[in-house]
């Protein structure tokens, strides 16, 4: 499935356009800035054997990261967006494990910057991505998977319309360690 990319996806206070090779200076900046805010919640790689070194510190470049992204976009397998507000980028959102056939579905993941959260920005993004996902792509359920402790990020699930569903033990593996998530879940009612 090729998909015409790239999408840039209009609010009525934030955008959400894929990541350019210029946003580098900014997006570095926001990442730096909010570094200790963030990394309670974000995804880290498992060692897979005893004797193998932490491989956290190998991701890619910026370069790279951008690179891979509009693949993996272009490919209709998963869809990333800077959230901007003005000329600041406030955050990242996107819709990754998309899956067509039976399940048509995907999941939703975000952060935001510290100096924007609890301003409804983040709920805003995650209703916009939800609409392209379900009136573009037409995907029939979308998860966002979270840690029970993260009430901001809870927030914006229920906010955004997700309906709680369940549990997950030990689903990702967050900071450090495989960590328990809770799963809200959103179906586009267009889709029989």
């Amino acid at each position: 499935m090729n998909q015409h990319w790239p999408v840039t996806i209009f609010g009525d206070e934030i955008l959400l356009r894929p990541l350019r090779y210029q946003d580098r200076k900014k997006w570095n900046a926001v990442r730096a800035e909010n570094r200790e805010w963030l990394s309670p919640w974000e995804a880290t790689t498992p060692r897979l054997y005893a004797d193998e070194a932490d491989q956290n510190h190998l991701l890619p470049s910026y370069f790279g990261m951008v690179r891979t992204l509009n693949t993996e976009a272009k490919q209709a397998r998963s869809f990333t967006f800077a959230i901007w507000k003005d000329r600041n980028l406030i955050g990242q959102i996107s819709l990754g494990a998309v899956v067509y056939g039976a399940l048509r579905g995907g999941h939703i993941g975000y952060w935001i910057d510290r100096n924007f959260a609890n301003k409804g920005y983040t709920s805003a993004a995650v209703e916009l991505l939800t609409e392209y996902a379900f009136k573009s792509l037409l995907l029939h359920r979308i998860e966002i998977n979270l840690r029970p402790e993260n009430a901001a990020s809870r927030r914006v699930a229920e906010k955004a319309g997700y309906i709680f569903e369940g549990g997950r033990a030990r689903y990702l593996h967050i900071d450090g360690d495989w960590r328990d998530h809770i799963c809200f879940v959103k179906e586009n009612p267009s889709i029989k």
